[in-house]
């Protein structure tokens, strides 16, 4: 499967907030090729060939509320 770029929202309230997202990210590896974190709209953007669910599972791992927005075209 290609890989798309997933938006979600995260409620992130600072940088510890979106470092947690970067580190239970960065444990898929290479199944990850690109995360973007927009911590003042409380964005998420991760390319992967991962599926939306599987990649909501791992952020939802911080604890922080979390949401699938779609795929960004």
């Amino acid at each position: 499967m290609a890989s798309q770029t997933h938006e979600f929202k995260v409620e992130m309230t600072c940088t510890g907030c979106s470092g947690a997202v970067e580190r239970v990210l960065g444990k898929l590896k290479e199944k990850v090729e690109k995360v973007d974190i927009d911590l003042d709209n409380k964005k998420v953007f991760v390319t992967s060939a991962l599926s939306a669910d599987e990649l909501l599972e791992t952020i939802k791992k911080t604890g922080k509320e979390t949401s699938y927005v779609g795929v960004k075209a």
